[in-house]
């Protein structure tokens, strides 16, 4: 079983695991592992945020809800610090971190990343460990594209199943540097597609409930082979651009 080196900061700050989100006690057999990365900053020195954690916990309750029969559980994934920091990758490095320690925790199970905003970018980055088997990444926060700097990687989403979901308004995350992202993802990982949001915000409030459900199917899909939804598959299907901007339709998993 692997083990986890521990990261932490000058001030001794490590991240953190805490308890499963919505899980009975005691815990069932595990089948797989979702680790929710909340949104940060591109630079702070200041502690993770309560409030952005506490915006991951819905969707963390849901999944850990639609996955019970397969063992699924779900953490909220507690940052030594809220900003990425340049170079330093301090987000995508405590992501890291917690695939690790979900796999000593938990032994040889599937892991999804889903992660949001600055989060969404550190699921992307660390993607490449080998536990991982899918990435969910919603509005991600993303680099302008620079000649003088190297783009962001995408190699290390081979293999790995993607799926990017942008709000069409998102005033913080430019929807169109995910589209680039995915658009180059997809050139050597065809498992990949992004849905857009149409109108909706860089918190995805307004299509909160599609949002959640088009999450979970595609999370209960990639790690317990369970069918996708039509429209995902379709997605997943499609070349660029078709399946890299289809649209979340209005009451997408309701009954």
């Amino acid at each position: 079983m692997a083990h986890s080196a521990l990261v932490g900061t000058a001030d001794g700050r490590t991240p953190r695991l805490g308890r499963p989100v919505g899980a009975s006690h005691p815990l069932p057999a595990v089948g797989g592992v979702v680790l929710l990365l909340p949104d940060g900053e591109v630079a702070s020195g200041r502690r993770a945020s309560l409030r952005t954690h506490l915006a991951a916990l819905p969707l963390g309750r849901r999944l850990a809800a639609a996955g019970r029969e397969e063992g699924l559980v779900a953490h909220v994934v507690r940052y030594r610090g809220r900003g990425w920091n340049g170079s330093d990758g301090q987000l995508a490095a405590d992501a890291t971190w917690a695939v690790s320690e979900a796999v000593r925790r938990y032994g040889d199970v599937p892991v999804c990343l889903a992660g949001h905003g600055m989060g969404a970018r550190a699921a992307l980055r660390a993607a490449g460990h080998t536990a991982v088997d899918c990435v969910l990444a919603l509005a991600p926060w993303l680099p302008e594209d620079d000649v003088a700097a190297e783009p962001e990687p995408v190699r290390q989403l081979v293999g790995r199943r993607v799926l990017v979901v942008h709000g069409t308004n998102d005033a913080r995350t430019d929807p169109e540097l995910s589209y680039r992202l995915a658009e180059r993802a997809k050139k050597s990982n065809r498992d990949t597609c992004r849905f857009e949001v149409h109108s909706d915000g860089h918190a995805l409030r307004q299509y909160g409930a599609e949002v959640r459900a088009l999450a979970c199917d595609f999370v209960l899909g990639s790690l317990f082979s369970r069918p996708y939804a039509r429209p995902l598959a379709d997605a997943m299907a499609a070349p660029p651009p078709l399946g890299l901007r289809m649209p979340l339709a209005a009451g997408f998993g309701g009954s």
